[in-house]
């Protein structure tokens, strides 16, 4: 039996899709009416009539809070809604965490069961339990590389190597060229993870001047001649943190220079997902200069930690023996999950809502923080804002007290003086209200006088 409601559904004045409106509406008032997991909501004529809108808006709205894990539907009985305590955790005690530069939930739990049946049955026929393939098996290579060729480069499964997640792969990437070079070059600010690796294997990063359409040639060129440096270390869809995409021009400037220096070219492009520019990738551009590397916990889950890389070809089998003696390959299981997800299309289905959703956001903080442009307006799932670093910290302390967690900014600071900022990653709350709250902490923080933040 639906449960009763006292309360109507009412839709907010705001930009966007009218069924993403009324999903926004229907999740707050769930919230509101304090549904527990299982109750059954109101029929879709119900809701309609509720919110005056039509069935087709409600079917579509309703779709979308099942993709994000928070509704589900079952055949001749009605939509009921879930246990939520876990995705709710992004408001856990009060404070709104924007430090965590993760997706969303959105893969729907029966999606989750079949995958994981098909996952069982495949790693139970795997021969010696998958131990004799450490690159992946064939079969599981091919998937991934189907996974590329439809979404972002062609590439045969002999190019690839499975890595445990693209954080994995970055450290495999600079072991392999260490000996080529101890000098990474990358912007002033970059992903954590790569700092760590770099750290970890005694190598040094020099900043790299950029703008809103990335790393600048011209001071590219500048860095490879006064350091030596032979690797160069780039995001170009949404960078992390600076949230830029590296247009086709830039691409092509950045690799005169990359190839006038004979260096090498560490392609992290684990959010590809949001390309709006389009642009080739630099393993087409140059396929023997480049490692390239992607992977599924931004675009797909995070709860899978599976990526590929694609060496040149020449150093596939030094890669391949560093795995080896690393971890041996990614658990086989986790493999097959990740495999069986994206055969049954998964990976099609939330991009398109992580895409739809991160402009949402985007534009969103766009209006509160007040920001007359940012570097990729169609979406993305973080935001920069650029200040000097005493500021930057300050700013972190601030947000924090008042219950705004954001990445420590210290953490991505390569160097230079013009490296400073803050990284919000905004897909990072379960709803577009806990961010815009979050955002307005910040916006007061921001126009407070410069004295109280600096």
């Amino acid at each position: 039996m639906a449960r009763a409601s006292r309360a109507k559904i009412r839709l907010a004045d705001t930009p966007g899709a009218l069924h993403e409106r009324l999903a926004s509406a229907v999740e707050q008032w769930i919230r509101e009416e304090r549904f527990q997991p299982g109750d059954r909501l109101p029929t879709h004529r119900e809701i309609a009539r509720q919110a005056g809108v039509s069935i087709g808006t409600v079917t579509k709205a309703l779709d979308l809070l099942g993709h994000r894990g928070i509704l589900r539907g079952e055949v001749g009985r009605g939509t009921f809604v879930n246990d939520t305590r876990i995705a709710s955790a992004s408001s856990r005690d009060g404070v709104v965490d924007l430090a965590i530069n993760g997706p969303p939930h959105v893969i729907p739990e029966e999606t989750f069961r079949a995958a994981a049946e098909r996952a069982m049955r495949n790693s139970l026929s795997l021969p010696h339990g998958g131990y004799a393939s450490q690159r992946g098996t064939t079969q599981q290579r091919r998937v991934f590389a189907d996974w590329l060729a439809r979404t972002r480069l062609e590439v045969s499964e002999d190019d690839l190597i499975l890595s445990v997640g693209v954080q994995h792969g970055v450290h495999l990437a600079f072991q392999d060229l260490r000996a080529a070079s101890r000098v990474i070059v990358t912007e002033s600010s970059t992903y954590p993870g790569a700092i760590a690796a770099a750290r970890a294997l005694g190598m040094q990063m020099v900043p790299v001047r950029h703008d809103d359409d990335g790393m600048l040639a011209r001071d590219l060129d500048r860095a490879l001649r006064e350091s030596g440096a032979k690797i160069v270390y780039l995001t170009p869809v949404s960078h992390n943190p600076l949230g830029f995409e590296i247009g086709r021009e830039r691409r092509r400037e950045l690799l005169a220079v990359i190839e006038k220096h004979d260096a090498w070219i560490v392609e992290d492009d684990i959010y590809s997902i949001y390309s709006a520019k389009n642009g080739p990738t630099f393993k087409e551009l140059a396929p023997e200069r480049t490692y390239y590397l992607n992977g599924i916990s931004k675009c797909l889950t995070p709860l899978i930690r599976v990526g590929v890389i694609a060496p040149p070809r020449s150093r596939r089998a030094e890669i391949a023996s560093a795995l080896r003696a690393e971890v041996w390959g990614p658990a086989p299981y986790g493999v097959e999950m990740a495999c069986a997800l994206l055969e049954l299309g998964a990976d099609s289905t939330v991009a398109a809502i992580l895409r739809s959703e991160a402009k949402a956001r985007i534009q969103l903080a766009k209006r509160v923080l007040g920001l007359g442009s940012v570097p990729m307006p169609e979406g993305a799932p973080h935001l920069w804002l650029p200040m000097n670093p005493a500021r930057a910290e300050k700013l972190a302390r601030l947000a924090a007290e008042r219950g705004v967690r954001l990445t420590p900014p210290d953490a991505s600071f390569v160097g230079g003086d013009f490296g400073g900022g803050v990284r919000l990653s905004i897909m990072a709350t379960l709803t577009r209200d806990e961010l815009e709250k979050a955002l307005r902490t910040i916006a007061s923080l921001l126009n407070e006088p410069e004295e109280v933040i600096v």
